[in-house]
């Protein structure tokens, strides 16, 4: 290996977002580079979601088992009282992981993706730096045509709470050396609960503090119930409504209830899961000036940042925060860098929480349904010139050629748009005057309208009515 490599594509991060695009497009035939820093597989594979479900799944067979013993069981299986060998637990599921991540490697090499393990640098938006990477152990220089940012995401730290003795992450909470006699979890969103689960079916004692009036804010109230009351008949404390205040002197953890009265809990391990925040450090992303949105990359429908081929995908790139979302955006940079033309806009992203009971989620929830029927809808008026855009285009820009286009329809009475590069006009070969027939209820004969259509594949294949969709009830001249 040389100092010097060239690609085509070249993927910071190889987790689900940035393998997935590397497989795809190596079956493109497009010259790819995945750079990862330990292996392959990201959060999801390492320390996320297959780890967190191996000991949710270890912990139920656990609980089972000392259900038995207790006595408690319907079909009158009784046993002694059970023991884990939990350091023999964590290596069963570091095996599963093993597994997987050899099997990512093992799909990039036979679709015809290289993959560089490393940190990467960025110099800049063509150019990338791997330190130790190179044959000589030197540090390894990368151009590319298209870089795509997967770096993912890292736990949230608090200020007032940082990681260190006592205050673990669910990083360490996955690989735990032994189990804590009492634990506390900070946050009850999915992460916590999942976490916070698992640890009192393994025989802690557990206890949840959330800001929020009820656990799991960010889904809808009604599905949330069942859970809280499963966690309390489990013997799993809630505190809602509960903001932490920092660690005390002797190791408790101070908390201020929702009177503002300040209470000190006991506890040998404190868990702080309240969110993940995209990685935007440590590479030197900086340096390319990227627009933000908070603390996430900002990208449009086709996952391009504000620098032209660059792109992120993933945890980076925003919420949701989810594997299947950053693979759906993997393969779909990758067939954009190949030629293809497609666009990112899900109808709806499904979301799981693996609790108990479970949780799956998957569209708009009920307040933001109701929100959506409360807004007013736009009619459209024959005698008034209108702008008229398809969904799947950008917005039309206001230009000389539109008031002239408007002019022109105000004295025709009939619908317009501009013919600038970035909306349609009624001549536009993507246009068309279509006729519609339809049963009059009044009158019961039948009336001819004309209706203008989008004619992009993507309105009709999808089944969606385009936005430039405009009734005319005379036919155009």
């Amino acid at each position: 290996m040389s100092n010097t490599l060239q690609t085509q594509l070249l993927i910071i991060g190889g987790g689900p977002g940035g393998y997935i695009a590397g497989i795809r497009a190596g079956q493109l035939g497009v010259k790819t580079i995945v750079v990862e820093g330990v292996n392959p597989g990201g959060t999801c594979l390492n320390i996320g979601c297959i780890p967190s479900k191996a000991l949710i799944h270890a912990a139920e067979e656990f609980a089972k088992v000392t259900a038995y013993a207790a006595g408690t069981s319907p079909l009158g299986i009784s046993v002694q009282a059970p023991s884990l060998d939990l350091a023999k637990t964590v290596a069963w599921k570091a095996g599963i992981v093993k597994k997987l991540t050899g099997g990512v490697s093992a799909l990039l090499k036979k679709n015809g993706a290289q993959l560089i393990k490393g940190w990467a640098t960025i110099v800049d938006g063509k150019t990338v730096e791997i330190a130790g990477a190179a044959e000589d152990g030197g540090t390894l220089r990368i151009t590319c045509e298209h870089l795509l940012l997967a770096t993912g995401s890292v736990p949230v730290e608090l200020p007032f709470l940082p990681f260190g003795g006592k205050v673990i992450s669910s990083t360490e909470a996955l690989s735990p050396t032994s189990l804590p006699k009492q634990l506390i979890v900070v946050g009850g969103g999915y992460i916590g609960l999942e976490l916070g689960t698992v640890y009192r079916k393994l025989g802690c004692e557990v206890t949840v503090v959330e800001a929020q009036e009820r656990i799991l804010p960010a889904y809808d109230a009604e599905l949330t119930k069942p859970v809280a009351t499963h966690l309390e008949k489990s013997g799993v404390k809630l505190l809602t409504g509960h903001s932490v205040l920092g660690l005390a002197d002797n190791g408790q953890l101070r908390v201020r209830d929702k009177d503002g009265n300040e209470i000190a809990l006991d506890a040998d391990q404190i868990l702080v899961a309240v969110g993940r925040r995209p990685k935007t450090d440590g590479f030197n992303l900086e340096s390319l000036q990227l627009d933000l949105a908070g603390k996430a990359i900002k990208i449009d429908d086709q996952c391009k940042t504000s620098m032209r081929n660059v792109w992120a995908i993933g945890d980076v790139a925003g919420e949701p925060m989810l594997a299947h979302r950053a693979m759906a955006q993997g393969e779909l940079v990758a067939e954009i860098v190949s030629g293809k033309k497609r666009h990112f806009v899900p109808a709806a992203i499904p979301a799981v929480c693996f609790t108990d009971p479970e949780i799956v989620v998957v569209g708009l929830s009920p307040d933001e349904a109701r929100h959506r029927a409360s807004r007013p809808r736009s009619r459209c008026s024959r005698s008034r010139p209108m702008a008229v855009r398809c969904r799947w285009n950008p917005p039309m820009a206001s230009c000389a050629s539109s008031r002239a286009a408007a002019t022109t329809a105000s004295s025709a009475g009939r619908p317009w748009a501009c013919r600038s590069r970035n909306c349609r006009s009624p001549s536009c070969s993507r246009l068309r005057w279509a006729p519609r027939w339809k049963i009059s209820p009044a009158r019961s004969i039948r009336t001819r309208r004309w209706v203008r259509r989008c004619r992009k594949r993507r309105c009709v294949r999808w089944g969606m009515r385009c936005i430039s969709e405009v009734v005319c009830r005379s036919e155009p001249r």
